[in-house]
């Protein structure tokens, strides 16, 4: 009831024309204050609740009182709550009855976007299973690793022959180190367990396992820091590493969806991977907590985005990395505001691409967030700033203290003073963004693998004997205390002795229209120090790449030491299952054109233009004979 009144009294000020010209940004924050304050009470209220109260009580919860809510939508099939929580029953119950498997050991999925994920995890939670959330697409030696690192005992995946044939792959290896198996497929009552090649034992189908409530005292052993999910970072920089995510962080990430005002009325459109945070943690088990439906779509179609939007009414979008500038790419229709879509909420969108979202496909609020998916720290644009992650403001300071200070990019680490402590950064100054590791904001690390999981703590950064979490992520607080992101400390490089950005530079070339995408990245040179700009690019359809043109471009707007010296025309720019340019192999193959099989050009000033790299030029590069 305070609460209630409190939010009308400043919501009535916030619209008062003299409050919109008088520190508009205070009354913003008021109001999302308010919104923690409530989130916070409620964690705390469920935080004190005996037996301990877990995210799946919170689907028992929406199922007992909502039995007949539509839960998930998929292709032509529609689950309320009731079917969802029949369905894992009988899943929890058959894989019971299995020879091999065991009441709350670490279980690895192996499926891609369908119901018999969503029903299977809720069938593990069920049965008090931490659950590994393997990428679908990884294979042979990533697969093994991956597996491996969450100690599971048995692998489930879906009955789809790719998946099938993933695990065929790596059987052998499986077999030896005696976990069980079991394939599993969707039907339009729920799921089927089907034995793999080679395994000589019967399984019974789920749909003849009874759909009785699975008993409470299987998960009676949880605790609020057992281990919930273990869920991969993409690879980007080489093998992935299972981040734990344990039942407080679960329960915690419950309110993701309604703190930014979606509830049981909206429909969600989830076409982001379930094996990913973004996919599981906001769009599945956010939509738990407000009773929403979700429309799962087996993957990312930028053709078919915008038709099931309108076919199912969704009114909530998810977005992350390059989705946006995919929707913005596709051709342009009559109908690109006929829709029902009024929030998108996700991480990623570039500047530019939100300029041209908005203008383009009408009015939807945008809520751009900053979050990591082992990280203690996250940001939320609640005000709708273009190009800001986030804001700060005095309580969100207070429960999550960061600071960003200065880094040194040449030698990838802090800069230090005389006392062996780090040094802040000034607002309007960039700097590593590092999050004080408390009891509120705990850093939990990766599983076996204690020496990355410490590389992420900085110890002694304001006053010795202090340890915060370091995202590895370079932020810009400005005057206003909005934070914007700047670079992944891996992809900033240096040269000419300053610091070039990959994403400002990225921005700025996708600028010019006979470039569609941009993955920029630095490049070693024989007899020079640091690394010189170089950019993997796709060209816009139907245009021909003009480098007089693009020299015109890079000259007019990016000092000399940021122009990217050497440019690599690509069918397609290479991204992760969560739409992350992949630059390892791009930085390792360089400019050399014996390597590249796709066309190179080169800064030429003589010409004032980019032409084709040579391999004479590539020799008078590396021997030094032309100096860069």
């Amino acid at each position: 009831y305070v609460y209630n009144v409190l939010y009308i009294i400043v919501v009535q000020l916030s619209t008062h024309p003299c409050a919109r010209s008088f520190c508009p940004y205070l009354w913003m924050d008021l109001l999302y204050c308010l919104d923690l304050l409530q989130i916070l009470v409620r964690f705390l209220w469920r935080r004190n609740r005996r037996p301990p109260f877990l995210v799946l009580d919170r689907f028992l919860e929406q199922t007992q009182a909502h039995p007949d809510q539509v839960f998930l939508v998929f292709d032509t099939h529609t689950f309320t709550y009731r079917d969802a929580d029949r369905t894992s029953n009988r899943v929890a119950h058959a894989l019971r009855s299995e020879p091999g498997f065991r009441t709350g050991a670490t279980v690895a999925l192996l499926m891609g976007n369908e119901p018999a994920f969503m029903f299977t995890w809720l069938a593990l939670a069920k049965l008090g299973c931490p659950v590994a959330l393997l990428n679908q697409h990884i294979r042979t030696r990533s697969l093994l690793h991956c597996f491996n690192c969450s100690r599971a005992t048995v692998l489930l995946a879906s009955v789809g022959m790719e998946l099938r044939e993933a695990v065929e792959e790596v059987w052998p290896t499986l077999s030896q180190q005696g976990v069980t198996v079991l394939l599993m497929g969707g039907s339009q009552q729920g799921v089927t367990i089907l034995p793999l090649r080679g395994v000589h034992s019967t399984w019974d189908k789920v749909d003849q396992a009874p759909d009785t409530p699975v008993p409470r005292s299987l998960r009676s052993h949880m605790t609020f820091n057992s281990p919930a999910v273990y869920i991969y970072t993409s690879g980007t920089t080489g093998l992935p590493k299972a981040a734990v995510v344990t039942q407080n962080r679960l329960l915690t990430a419950l309110a993701v969806l309604s703190s930014n005002g979606v509830s049981a009325r909206d429909v969600l459109y989830l076409n982001l991977p379930l094996y990913h945070t973004a996919g599981f943690i906001i769009g599945f088990i956010g939509s738990i907590e407000t009773g929403s439906t979700i429309v799962l779509k087996r993957k990312f179609s930028a053709s078919q985005f915008w038709d099931d939007c309108r076919k199912h009414r969704v009114t909530v979008i998810q977005y992350i990395g390059e989705v946006m500038r995919y929707l913005c790419s596709t051709p342009k229709r009559h109908d690109d505001q006929d829709h029902s879509v009024r929030l998108a909420i996700g991480n990623g969108i570039r500047a530019e691409v939100w300029r041209e979202f908005l203008q383009r496909f009408g009015n939807i609020h945008i809520r751009e967030f900053y979050a990591s998916t082992e990280g203690n720290i996250g940001f939320v644009n609640y005000a709708g700033k273009i190009g800001a992650i986030g804001r700060v403001n005095f309580l969100h300071l207070k429960l999550f203290p960061f600071t960003l200070i200065k880094y040194d990019t040449e030698r990838d680490e802090p800069v230090r003073d005389k006392n062996g402590l780090c040094v802040e950064s000034k607002k309007g100054e960039t700097g590593l963004l590092v999050s004080m590791i408390t009891d509120i904001a705990p850093f939990v690390g990766y599983t076996q693998n204690e020496e990355q999981t410490e590389r992420k703590r900085l110890r002694d950064v304001l006053k010795k004997g202090d340890m915060y979490f370091n995202s590895g992520d370079l932020m810009r607080l400005d005057q206003d205390n909005f934070i914007y992101f700047q670079d992944r400390v891996g992809d900033t490089f240096r040269w000419k002795g300053e610091n070039v950005a990959t994403t400002e530079v990225s921005d700025i070339l996708t600028m010019n229209k006979c470039l569609k995408e941009a993955s920029v990245y630095g490049v070693q040179v024989p007899g020079h120090e640091g690394r010189i700009g170089m950019a993997a690019v796709t060209l816009t359809d139907g245009v021909e790449f003009d480098g007089v043109h693009l020299y015109d471009h890079v000259v007019r707007y990016l000092p000399s030491y940021a122009r990217p010296y050497f440019i690599r025309i690509q069918d397609t720019v290479a991204v992760t299952g969560t739409f992350k340019q992949m630059k390892v192999k791009l930085v390792e193959e360089g400019f050399d054109p014996a390597r590249i099989q796709e066309p190179v050009y080169v800064l030429d000033h003589t010409e004032n233009s980019y032409v084709r790299l040579s391999h004479h030029v590539y020799s008078c590069i590396t021997s030094g004979h032309i100096r860069l």
